[in-house]
């Protein structure tokens, strides 16, 4: 029998071989171990406390839209599951290979092929780098404004199906808001090109229906964006609050006085206690913290700053100036970085439950969310710490943390302690008026929950996955989608 599966393997991997050359396949035992993980905290434990983690049969490295559907062809014949993998710095397992088959690692396709410096938008391939994508914008004059935390490690692709916001998203939006058309490789190998522009009365809008799929309903290969020019000026002001309730209220206030700040992120009293404290040295027992940015011509600047400061001091906010505001700006990635992330931490168990609500809503599914977790799982001596970025007209995002500092050595137990946290998070989240997720996507990890946010709603999904994916084999086990 063994030798049947290895002969059958060796079909495969002729077939792969001949669509994108000998040196652009492996089947390394090495890579294999590299391409069964991403960020997502679970997998990573298990494989620290020994366990074995599901491995692809394949790892292609494409260089074109043509080879992708050859790809995708090959794999409708054989029935074998294929997955597309960015930068893999997604925290939701959404590119583990659960059932095997052909990770297709898009890197190789990373070519910018047009710059429209008349309606002002990039045409790019989606294995591109973020930061690959922002620079040469920036050489010439204009930016994306997509600038998130994972911009020197995550690709485009990776941040269109996971629907992912930037640190500029107040003002410019998340990903989604800059898409003008897409180029799809769909489930059958077939390639579509959405429509020229965004806003039509042309029937239902195709790119929304790729945008979050998370490889589930075709991989996207190429982008057409909106760009902007570089501001003239940006600017920052920091401020302190009593309490998180009167931060909430003045960027409650500002958003919906449709003043456009390009930033304002608000951390609560425990963030601001522990981590504003660690990487910026600002020390304050009982306080939230906020930083606001304004960006464009100087004269608007100018106007949007003084109106906003005026609110922010209807609400009793200390003023503390630009310098902390550039400090923070300025060292906005050293959260992320040794030795402050979680990451380079000893095995934390950790994770951020982010979600969004209105304002009517917001502070019921913080204040939800974070009683719950602390009470239910106090014997673990847990830490909750959240801040609230990406804001909106009609509400915000919470970017909550939790944290176990002595989490279980038994692996099972780890994904128990894990799994349980998430449940209590996620439905004081949606019984409050929250959402499942923001902008870190769905992927393994939170597939469970999309019924119960959904209801009937889910079936509508489910069909469109089954009319795309007839033979189920794109990214399979994802999204709450069935598996194989």
């Amino acid at each position: 029998m063994d030798k049947k599966i290895k002969f059958f393997e060796r079909i495969i991997y002729d077939e792969l071989e001949k669509i994108v050359g000998i040196e652009n396949i492996t089947t390394e035992s090495v890579d294999k171990d590299v391409y069964s993980l991403d960020t997502y905290t679970l997998p990573r434990l298990w494989l620290e406390r020994g366990c074995e983690l599901p491995k692809p049969d394949y790892i292609v490295f494409p260089e074109s839209t043509k080879q992708i559907s050859k790809i995708v062809c090959l794999a409708n014949t054989y029935k074998i599951p294929v997955i597309p993998r960015g930068g893999g710095a997604g925290g939701a397992g959404g590119v583990l290979p659960i059932y095997g088959g052909i990770i297709v690692d898009m890197k190789r396709m990373n070519k910018i092929t047009k710059i429209d410096e008349k309606s002002l938008t990039v045409t790019v391939q989606t294995g591109i780098l973020q930061i690959d994508l922002e620079q040469p914008l920036n050489d010439k004059g204009y930016t994306l404004n997509h600038l998130p935390a994972s911009i020197y490690c995550s690709t485009l692709g990776g941040f269109l199906v996971n629907r992912g916001s930037g640190v500029l998203s107040t003002k410019y939006g998340k990903i989604d808001d800059m898409v003008l058309s897409l180029q799809i490789v769909l489930p059958t190998g077939e390639i579509i090109r959405t429509l020229p522009v965004p806003e039509h009365s042309s029937g239902p809008e195709l790119n929304r229906l790729f945008l979050g799929s998370e490889g589930t309903f075709g991989i996207v290969t190429e982008a057409t964006l909106k760009i902007h020019s570089l501001p003239e000026e940006r600017r920052f002001r920091a401020f302190l609050f009593n309490d998180l309730h009167s931060a909430i209220e003045t960027g409650r206030k500002i958003m919906t006085s449709r003043l456009h700040p390009c930033v304002i992120r608000i951390y609560d009293e425990a963030d601001t206690r522990v981590w504003v404290k660690s990487v910026l040295g600002f020390d304050r027992e009982r306080a939230a913290y906020m930083i606001i940015g304004f960006d464009g011509f100087k004269e608007v600047v100018d106007a949007e700053e003084k109106l906003t400061v005026d609110i922010c001091h209807e609400e009793k906010a200390e003023d503390l100036g630009e310098e902390p505001a550039k400090h923070w700006w300025n060292h906005r990635y050293d959260f992320y970085l040794p030795p402050h992330t979680l990451e380079s931490s000893p095995p934390y168990l950790y994770d951020v439950i982010d979600t969004v609500a209105t304002y009517e809503n917001i502070e019921k599914v913080y204040y939800a969310m974070k009683e719950g977790i602390e009470n239910v799982y106090k014997e673990w001596e847990v830490t909750f710490v959240a801040h609230f970025s990406h804001w909106y007209e009609w509400g915000t995002i919470i970017y909550p943390n939790f944290i176990i500092k002595n989490p279980p050595k038994d692996p099972h137990e780890v994904l128990r302690l894990h799994n349980r946290i998430w449940d209590t998070g996620v439905r004081a989240a949606l019984k409050n008026g929250g959402v499942v997720n923001e902008h870190h996507g769905i992927g393994l990890k939170l597939g469970k929950f999309l019924k119960e946010q959904y209801g009937v709603g889910f079936k509508v999904l489910e069909n469109i996955k089954k009319a795309l994916d007839p033979n189920n084999i794109m990214n399979p086990g994802k999204l709450g989608f069935e598996g194989r």
